[in-house]
């Protein structure tokens, strides 16, 4: 199969209309083609490509930042000499200036398939900015490597963030391309927008289910480290809003949960009496790990491993990682009423709302947790419904 970079390089009627256009590349780390050359590096290779600026988002175009949450500069290419604008660093969207130095921008981003990743929040940005200055966008497409399935509850009207983009669920099920005419359509954008289609994507095909396993995996943020990781994400971002470890500082994360003092056989026990019909298309398996940096640096954790990787186990429309994670939440309340776990700071720079609610985009699954009485049916209640609806609305968006 071909990625829309590998497209566009590959046939010169795709690229043919950037022919006298001052053009700007927003990309990161896993921006390469089949044969990992940076997109910037095969871009600038060819004659007819005016390349102006280039533009890195979270972490920054070629993986400067390995931390969450760390902002990155502004700089020249050393190769290129063309500036490359940083949308994490003193601006979150391109400014007037950003938004001059070119006349076409290529987006090439690899995603994650989850409604926090901010990457879909930059690709909204940049697609409002566009309206606004007249310019063009392409998004050069990239599988969503979680693929088609849905889950999640939708994003409230007001809490809108660099980590909630607009009224989607938690796992969206779509690519970077679909979502641009979404978004444009949303907001009621002008603009030219493209997309280069992948070639041969089959999202529903074993055993990737949306990742192609005969491609190279590049990070495209320092944590995602592999497929089971993009798998899991769409639940274990919720772990970011707590005290709980996330497994930051080890060489799984966010493939596990854990911290000190948990019993954790009795929280497994607990999830698989509460709903075992949330645990299904993976095994969960105890674990004991000691982050290096981040939540309980040195202390050894009780833990939770979530396994998806091998294909006797995983099954891909049955595995539900959000509801996972929020049982997760529930069994250890009731485990220790008590027990510390909304982390309270500034998420992605917000202050004033727990970051737990800015990840689930509404208090809804906090106060499900927090709430004794409360049950899986009575979050299934309010979450099938938002499910629901975003296949409906994302069925005219869907180019595959």
């Amino acid at each position: 199969m071909n990625f829309g970079i590998e497209r566009l390089l590959n046939d010169p009627a795709l690229r043919a209309p950037l022919i006298g256009r001052r053009v700007a590349l927003l990309a990161h780390p896993a921006s390469v083609t089949r044969d990992l050359t940076h997109s910037l590096d095969a871009l600038a290779a060819l004659p007819e490509i005016k390349l102006t600026a280039a533009f890195g988002p979270q972490h920054g175009l070629r993986g400067d930042k390995q931390d969450n949450m760390v902002e990155s500069p502004d700089y020249v290419d050393p190769k290129l000499g063309i500036p490359v604008f940083s949308l994490y660093g003193e601006v979150r969207r391109p400014t007037d200036a950003m938004m001059g130095s070119f006349d076409t921008l290529l987006v090439d981003l690899q995603d994650l398939g989850c409604r926090i990743y901010t990457f879909i929040t930059t690709l909204r940005y940049v697609l409002e900015a566009a309206s606004a200055h007249g310019k063009a966008v392409w998004v050069l497409d990239r599988p969503n490597p979680a693929g088609r399935p849905v889950e999640g509850l939708t994003l409230r009207a007001g809490w809108e963030s660099f980590v909630g983009a607009g009224p989607m669920p938690m796992r969206h099920g779509m690519t970077m391309g679909e979502l641009g005419h979404w978004f444009i359509d949303t907001l009621g954008l002008q603009l030219e927008y493209r997309v280069i289609k992948m070639d041969g994507w089959q999202p529903t095909a074993a055993p990737g289910f949306g990742w192609p396993s005969e491609r190279s995996w590049v990070n495209p943020s320092p944590n995602a480290a592999n497929l089971s990781m993009a798998r899991a994400y769409a639940g274990t971002v919720m772990l970011e809003g707590t005290t709980l470890s996330e497994g930051r500082g080890t060489t799984r994360p966010l493939e596990l949960f854990g911290a000190p003092g948990i019993d954790t056989g009795r929280l497994l026990n607990d999830m698989r009496a509460m709903a075992p019909e949330w645990l299904e298309g993976c095994v969960l398996r105890e674990c004991w790990f000691e982050p290096t940096f981040h939540k309980h640096v040195g202390k050894l954790c009780a833990g939770v491993q979530i396994h998806v990787e091998d294909s006797t186990h995983y099954k891909h429309e049955a595995f539900k990682p959000w509801r996972l994670q929020s049982l997760a939440f529930k069994a250890l309340r009731k485990q220790a009423p008590d027990y510390p776990l909304w982390r309270d700071f500034a998420y992605e720079y917000e202050t004033g709302r727990l970051s737990i609610d800015l990840i689930n985009g509404s208090e809804l699954l906090r106060e499900w947790v927090d709430d004794p009485g409360a049950t899986p049916a009575d979050l299934e209640a309010i979450t099938r419904p938002d499910e629901s609806a975003w296949i409906e609305i994302r069925a005219p968006y869907l180019l595959y």
